[in-house]
């Protein structure tokens, strides 16, 4: 190409509408790219569709989600579970966890399969948050009123409850921290 094209030249031909083999194509790179859900993979699909546009019988985005969910190419509970260890590791709490597992379409079953282990990694995922906000046990000072209470609310916003909020930051300062003193 040289500089003095005409327009026409430089432009770009228009993408093709979608057509089913080019849909599955679709949905094969993105479960191969990237850890999903079913209801995710519908709602990549169904925006795939509504840019590009549909050629030939009627598109159904969920079934071919369900269909790599029986391929064992989309596992909503595995994912639930990696999403929710995850986050926990970041120091997020049980309820941020939780939206964001309903932000990703995770149906409740599965949901509900993954909660006792939320539930038990709650005083780690503070701690680890306490500790990379420098908050509590792992602040270098004792913390003032004001502070504390926007420590608290920092901690509640991370989708801690209220109660091992409190706990942790009105904890002193220090060098080693058990786990079971805020059980």
């Amino acid at each position: 190409m040289t500089f003095n094209q005409s327009k026409a030249a430089r432009e770009r031909r228009p993408i093709p509408p979608l057509d089913a083999a080019a849909l599955e194509r679709l949905a094969l790179r993105y479960v191969e790219r990237f850890a999903t859900s079913r209801g995710k993979l519908t709602e990549y699909l169904v925006r795939k569709i509504r840019e590009r546009g549909w050629e030939g019988e009627p598109a159904d985005p969920a079934a071919l989600a369900e269909r790599m969910a029986g391929l064992g190419y989309v596992d909503d509970r595995v994912f639930a579970e990696a999403k929710a260890a995850a986050m926990q590791r970041r120091g997020l709490g049980g309820r941020r966890v939780a939206g964001a597992l309903r932000e990703a379409r995770i149906d409740e079953a599965d949901t509900d399969a993954v909660a006792p282990a939320i539930a038990d990694r709650a005083v780690t995922s503070a701690l680890a948050f306490a500790r990379r906000k420098r908050i509590g046990p792992y602040a270098l000072d004792e913390a003032d009123r004001v502070l504390r209470e926007k420590q608290i609310g920092a901690m509640i916003r991370a989708g801690h409850g209220f109660a091992l909020a409190r706990r942790i930051v009105s904890s002193p300062p220090k060098d080693d921290v058990d786990e079971k003193d805020f059980e």
